[in-house]
């Protein structure tokens, strides 16, 4: 924790592009904490949960819905401190291919999200 000004302060200077992908993350991820927050609805009484092959829709509580905030919180704070450790101890490349993951990890959350609101 020490460390994590200068190690910002380093991918500042010699790796922009993993800083674009760190403040991506932060940036999709807070839209999905914001549709995430915003599409809980306590007053409903069943909301659609989940999505199986086989069975269709699954029926269940709102609060099974906080699921897709929490997931934002930890992808768009964590996972960009995960990506610092992983920058000191194994380099660039694969801090970068670890940002890229979380990103697409984020935008299919987004979009499984969506799908379950019915609005695409």
């Amino acid at each position: 924790m020490k460390n994590l000004g200068t190690d910002f302060k380093t991918i500042y200077q010699y790796e922009r592009f993993m800083l674009i992908l760190m403040i991506l993350n932060f940036l999709i991820s807070t839209a999905l904490l914001v549709i995430g927050i915003l599409n809980l609805n306590p007053s409903s009484a069943v909301v659609r949960t989940g999505y199986g092959d086989i069975g269709g829709y699954r029926s269940g509580s709102w609060t099974d819905m906080i699921a897709f905030p929490i997931l934002a919180i930890i992808f768009g704070i964590f996972h960009n401190f995960i990506a610092v450790n992983i920058f000191k101890k194994r380099g660039t490349g694969m801090a970068k291919f670890f940002l890229l993951t979380t990103t697409m990890l984020i935008v299919g959350a987004i979009i499984t999200l969506l799908r379950l609101l019915g609005t695409i």
